[in-house]
C-alpha cells in the first residue's frame, strides 16, 4: 500500500484519520499520561504528538505487514487503556485488520471463549498480563505475544487479497452483555468509528470542541466503545488530546484536570456521587473544565456537583450497536438538571429518526413511557450503526425488527420533544457503567450443586447506580434464613466463571421464587426484596466481599 499517495484523499478509515490529522497537528499532543499514571506504568514519557503517534503506528504496522498481517485477521488486545493499545488498533486497521479488545477483568473461561468465538489470530498483552493470557489462549490455540515484542508470529487464518481499507471495512469487534447468554461480538467499521468523530464535531454550545486545543480526560477502559469511539475518535477528529486516567481516582481527579490541562471529561454515573463524597477542598474550582459528558448521574447529584465544582454534567445515551448514529445528549438549555433528560433526537451530527413505541409496536403519546427505536435518516437505515453480530444473524435482525434498532430502553417525551430515560426493558443490570446480563450471573450460580433456583435482578445502588442481586432458594427441606457460609460458597464458586463485577453483590435466600401460571419465574414480584434488600431476613450483604475480589 503506497500511503503516501493517499494522503490528500478524504479518510476513510481511522487510520487514514491519523495520517491526515498529523499532516495538519504534527506536533500537538494526541496521548498525554499524567505524572501518576506515567510512573504507574513506568512509561518512558508522559506525551505522544501526532507526529510520534503516527510514526510508531507506521513501523507496527510495518511489522505486522512483514508477519502477514491483513483483511479478514483480527487480534486480540489486553493492554488495559494504555497508549499500545490505540497504537496496535491503528496500526492494524491500516492494514484493514480489526482488533477485539479485551476486558482485564475476565476470567479464564470468559477470556477463552472471546478468543473462540472470535476467531483471533493473536492476543497481545502486557507483560503482567502474561499468566491471565496464555492458558486461555493456549487451550483454544491462539498464538500470544508481549505487547513489545519485535517478532509477530504469522496469523492463523490466511488473509484476503490485500485492499486499502475503506468505510466499510471491519475496525474492531467489541463484546457486549447479551440479555440471551453469552456476551455478542458488535461488527464496528471504520464508518461506525467515523460517525462519532463526525457527532463530537458537530456539536454546538456549551459542548462545541475548539480544533486543535482541546485535551479530554477519560478514565473508561478502552475495551470499551466510549474511550475508543467517543472520546478518542471526539479528539483525533478535531485535533485533540486524549487524556488517560488507569482508573477512576477519586482524590487526585481535579489535581489531575489542574495538572494536564483538560478542558473536559467522559464520566460515569458513580463518579459525580464519588466526588460529591469528599470534604470540600481548595482544588474543587482550580481546573479549567468546561463540561463533563456521561451518563447515569443521580438526580439527586446532578444539581448539586455542578454547583459545587463548577462544571456541567451533560448527561448522555447511547448504546455499542448506535454508536455516534444514534446518540443523545443533553447539551443545549433548559437541560433539565435532575430529570434524567437526554436531550432531542434532532440534535446536530449525523441525522437520524426516533420514535417511542409500546409493545405492540404502537407510537406512544408525549408523556407516556415507550421503548425507544432508532434508525438513520435517509435511504439507509443501517448507515453507520453496527454491522451486525458475529455469527448470529438471528439476534441482528431482532435488534433491528420493524426497520428500526430496537434499544430496549424506555424513556419518555415531553412536549418539546426532549427524551427522559425512565428503565430497561432488557433484562441487563448496569453497575459502574458495566452492562452485565442478569442471565448469565444466573447460568453461573445455577450451576452450584447446592442452589435449586436462582432470579437474578438489579437493585438500586448509591455508588455504583445499579447492584447485582441473585434471590436463590437452596437445595433441601430445610427453614430458609440469612446462610453466610452459604452465600460465599456461591460467591467463590461464581469468581472462578465471571468477572468480578458480574459477581452477586447481594445474595437473599427465599422459601420459593415467585412463578406465573405457566412456571415461569415473575421476576417483577421481586419489587419489594430488590427495593430494600437488607431489611429482608434472608439476605446477606456481599458487596464489601465481592469489591476485594477485584482483579488489580
Amino acid at each position: 500500500m503506497n500511503r503516501e499517495s493517499q494522503r490528500d484523499d478524504p479518510p476513510d478509515s481511522v487510520y487514514g484519520l491519523l495520517r491526515h490529522q498529523a499532516g495538519r497537528f504534527a506536533d500537538s499532543d494526541l496521548l498525554v499520561l499524567p505524572d501518576a499514571v506515567r510512573a504507574l506504568w513506568s512509561a518512558d514519557r508522559s506525551t505522544w504528538t501526532y507526529r510520534d503517534m503516527l510514526a510508531q503506528v507506521d513501523a507496527l504496522a510495518a511489522r505486522y505487514a512483514k508477519a502477514g498481517y491483513g483483511p479478514g485477521h483480527r487480534v486480540a488486545l489486553l493492554l488495559e487503556n494504555r497508549p499500545q493499545h490505540f497504537r496496535h488498533w491503528l496500526a492494524l486497521n491500516a492494514l484493514g485488520a480489526s482488533v477485539v479488545p479485551v476486558n482485564p477483568d475476565y476470567t479464564p473461561d470468559e477470556l477463552s471463549y472471546l478468543l473462540e468465538h472470535s476467531e483471533a489470530d493473536l492476543l497481545v498483552h502486557l507483560p503482567e498480563r502474561r499468566e491471565q493470557a496464555r492458558g486461555p489462549a493456549s487451550g483454544v490455540g491462539v498464538p500470544v505475544i508481549v505487547d513489545d515484542e519485535t517478532l509477530l508470529p504469522a496469523p492463523r487464518h490466511k488473509a484476503a487479497v490485500f485492499e486499502a481499507p475503506d468505510a466499510d471495512t471491519e475496525c474492531a469487534l467489541i463484546y457486549t452483555s447479551g440479555t440471551t447468554g453469552r456476551p455478542k461480538g458488535c461488527l464496528l467499521s471504520n464508518a461506525y468509528f467515523l460517525g462519532w468523530c463526525d457527532w463530537y464535531a458537530a456539536q454546538r454550545g456549551r459542548i462545541s470542541l475548539e480544533t486543535g486545543r482541546e485535551r479530554l480526560m477519560t478514565p473508561l477502559p478502552a475495551f470499551h466503545v466510549n474511550a475508543m469511539g467517543n472520546s478518542f475518535l471526539g479528539m483525533l477528529g478535531t485535533g485533540g488530546a486524549q487524556i488517560i486516567v488507569d482508573r477512576f481516582h477519586p482524590r487526585s481527579w481535579w489535581q489531575m484536570a489542574v495538572e494536564t490541562r483538560a478542558t473536559c471529561f467522559h464520566y460515569l454515573g458513580v463518579m459525580p456521587a464519588i466526588l460529591l463524597a469528599i470534604p470540600p477542598g481548595a482544588d474543587d474550582t482550580a481546573h479549567g473544565l468546561r463540561f463533563g459528558m456521561g451518563g447515569g448521574v443521580h438526580p439527586d447529584h446532578h444539581a448539586a456537583f455542578e454547583a459545587r465544582f463548577g462544571v456541567p454534567l451533560l448527561e448522555g445515551w447511547a448504546m455499542t450497536e448506535t454508536g455516534g448514529a444514534g446518540i443523545l445528549c443533553a447539551a443545549e438549555e433548559p437541560r433539565h438538571v435532575g430529570r434524567r433528560c437526554l436531550g432531542r433526537p434532532d440534535r446536530p451530527g449525523p441525522a437520524m429518526e426516533a420514535r417511542l413505541i409500546d409493545d405492540d409496536g404502537a407510537a406512544v403519546a408525549d408523556g407516556e413511557p415507550g421503548e425507544l427505536v432508532l434508525r438513520a435518516a435517509g435511504p439507509d437505515p443501517r448507515r453507520r450503526f453496527f454491522s451486525g453480530y458475529l455469527k448470529d444473524d438471528a439476534a441482528t435482525e431482532a435488534v433491528w425488527a420493524g426497520g428500526w434498532l430496537n434499544t430496549g430502553d424506555i424513556m419518555r417525551r415531553d412536549g418539546d420533544g426532549n427524551l427522559f430515560f425512565v428503565d430497561r426493558k432488557k433484562n441487563i443490570i448496569r453497575r459502574s457503567g458495566e452492562n452485565i446480563a442478569a442471565i448469565e450471573v444466573e447460568a453461573a450460580i445455577a450451576a452450584h450443586a447446592e442452589v435449586s433456583q436462582v432470579a437474578v435482578v438489579a437493585v438500586a445502588d448509591p455508588m455504583r447506580g445499579e447492584e447485582v442481586l441473585a434471590a436463590i432458594v437452596p437445595v433441601g427441606d430445610g427453614p430458609v434464613g440469612p446462610d453466610e457460609a452459604l452465600a460465599r460458597r456461591i460467591l467463590d464458586h461464581c469468581t472462578d466463571r465471571l468477572a468480578y463485577y458480574k459477581l452477586p453483590g447481594y445474595i437473599a435466600f427465599l422459601d420459593a421464587l415467585p412463578t406465573t401460571s405457566t412456571q415461569k419465574i415473575r421476576k417483577a414480584d421481586l419489587g419489594p426484596l430488590a427495593e430494600d434488600p437488607a431489611s429482608h431476613p434472608g439476605c446477606v450483604d456481599l458487596r464489601d466481599d465481592k469489591q476485594a475480589r477485584r482483579v488489580r
